[in-house]
């Protein structure tokens, strides 16, 4: 019956009439070659792909959502995902021996990174599993004498709702403004530590603008203090040098997918002197020093340390291509555009996270507009609510801005023509949406549009 159906398909695949000679690409769209020739003797009936959809892509200019996986990350996993695919847990036998290899090799290539010790790095699926056992684990673990934790308003979703959830069950959490630039004030942080306070957590780059965070003061305060201090560091690691005994860090948690590794894959560094205990969130087998049970995926966390690796080398490089790139586009928008505002403060930044508030624009019309460029108004993880951005209500952005911004993110790969193009069509439609706009039209006439009272019909 197999070979009948194998002999079908063979048949159908050699009587096909050509395809069609697919039309020119459209600038700014990019080609991508899709092979759908047969891959496989066993029959599958894969999905249709729509055709637009195979061949245009837009440029992609959200590496703050992912980045993509850099070939060099992909030839060190390729091995363990056909070849070496024992389990690391396997103590009797070469499969499992030369698995385990593979992965303390990688905790390694993170270690080196951050500037820790190999045992310091524990394997999770992510920041945001890394972020749930870094708070949660330590709050519950001494909670029998501490009570309190502090983090700040501008923190990442996933760590707003374990502080949370933390609430819940009794604790009391601080959550700390932050200045218009984005920055919290350290003398607000001294100020709001407690006989009882057990973590604070405070993130190195923010995801949505780009600002850097005083990590070391806040490093040598937490220590001064005999209190731990965790840093979700998901957009700094391989972007911006960091070491975690410099910094004073206690926790630390890392995501693969935003540097250039792969999804389903992290790790959380927990320091080990003087050392710092979690509760484990998840019960098994006690692989992780028993801190996170479950069996490591060897592919995944080899990929991780490549990734690690190849971050150390070309962070650099990496560093002034992206500020250049970042300042290009910067400049070209602001030169050319009136009453456009940079969200977060300009100095204390990493230059490849770029918010833009184009005022009397609908963030979301522009998007639309631009739709053969991959944008983001805001954090992947809520976007999906049309609410404007916790983040910029934080820093004290008028609504009506709020509404109207787009963040640009910059990587390895993004090319000038990319930029250069992206620029190009941002003008270009914000111009066609502001003529569009009333609003525009009052500003343009002198109105001062804080001055009216609107009133509802």
């Amino acid at each position: 019956m197999l070979l009948r159906v194998s002999w079908r398909r063979a048949a159908a695949a050699v009587l096909a009439p050509p395809a069609s000679k697919s039309r020119e690409p459209i600038r700014g769209l990019r080609v991508r070659a899709v092979d759908h020739a047969p891959q496989s003797a066993v029959p599958s009936d894969p999905a249709p792909v729509p055709e637009a959809e195979s061949v245009l892509r837009p440029l992609y200019m959200d590496v703050q959502a992912t980045t993509p996986l850099d070939p060099r990350v992909l030839d060190a996993m390729l091995p363990y995902l056909i070849n070496y695919y024992g389990n690391p847990h396997s103590r009797t036998h070469a499969y499992g021996w030369e698995s385990e290899a593979a992965m303390e090799h990688a905790r390694q290539q993170v270690a080196s990174l951050i500037g820790a010790d190999p045992r310091e790095i524990i394997f999770t699926s992510g920041a945001t599993e890394s972020n749930n056992i870094a708070i949660k684990g330590v709050a519950r673990f001494y909670k029998s004498r501490k009570k309190h934790l502090i983090t700040t308003q501008t923190e990442h979703k996933c760590v707003l709702d374990s502080c949370r959830s933390l609430e819940a069950e009794g604790f009391q959490v601080t959550y700390l403004p932050v200045q218009k630039s984005g920055i919290i004030n350290v003398k607000d942080l001294e100020a709001a530590i407690q006989p009882d306070t057990s973590l604070v957590s405070v993130m190195t780059v923010n995801n949505e603008i780009g600002v850097k965070q005083p990590i070391a003061e806040i490093g040598r305060i937490c220590s001064s203090r005999k209190v731990y201090f965790h840093t979700d560091a998901a957009q700094a690691v391989g972007k911006i040098p960091l070491d975690v005994n410099d910094m004073k860090i206690d926790l630390m948690s890392i995501s693969g997918h935003k540097i250039y590794g792969p999804k389903g894959v992290g790790a959380i560094y927990i320091r080990r002197r003087p050392r710092v205990r979690v509760e484990a969130l998840q019960s098994g087998g006690g692989q992780e020093r028993g801190m996170r049970s479950g069996t490591v995926p060897t592919p995944l966390v080899v990929g991780l340390g490549a990734a690690c690796e190849v971050a150390q080398q070309e962070m650099e490089y990496d560093h002034k291509r992206i500020s250049k790139l970042a300042e290009r586009l910067t400049q070209k928008i602001m030169k050319s555009l009136p009453d456009v505002v940079m969200n977060g403060d300009p100095e204390h930044h990493y230059p490849g996270c770029i918010n833009l508030s184009f005022a009397y624009v609908e963030g979301e019309s522009l998007l639309m507009a631009l739709k053969d460029v991959a944008l983001s108004s805001g954090s992947a993880c809520t976007s999906a609510s049309l609410e404007p951005s916790y983040v910029l209500r934080a820093i004290g952005t008028d609504e009506d801005l709020a509404h109207s911004s787009i963040r640009f993110g910059i990587g390895r790969f993004t090319t000038e023509e990319e930029v250069d193009y992206t620029v190009e069509k941002c003008i270009q439609h914000v111009k066609r949406l502001r003529e569009m706009s009333p609003l525009w039209e009052m500003v343009q006439d002198g109105i001062d549009l804080k001055s009216i009272k609107w009133t509802q019909h």
